[in-house]
């Protein structure tokens, strides 16, 4: 049978809690603009994940030309 925990010590119960701690994040550069991202996520910079395009990303003469068509 278990003990009760009052029977217990407490550097048992803080041992066991010490391993309960934030881990870092891993990151890798991205293949195609060499900027750091975590891995297996698309690329916030260029929206490219494993030399495909997920998100298309619009630069600055980009969006003037659509505005322009737009209007």
């Amino acid at each position: 049978m278990a003990l009760p925990s009052k029977k217990r010590p407490k550097s048992e119960k803080r041992n066991r809690r010490a391993a309960n701690r934030l881990q870092k994040v891993a990151h890798i550069k991205c293949a195609n603009c060499s900027r750091p991202i975590r891995s297996h996520q698309v690329c916030p910079a260029c929206g490219i994940y494993r030399g495909k395009e997920f998100i298309k990303k619009r630069t600055k003469a980009k969006k003037e030309e659509s505005k322009k068509q737009k209007k």
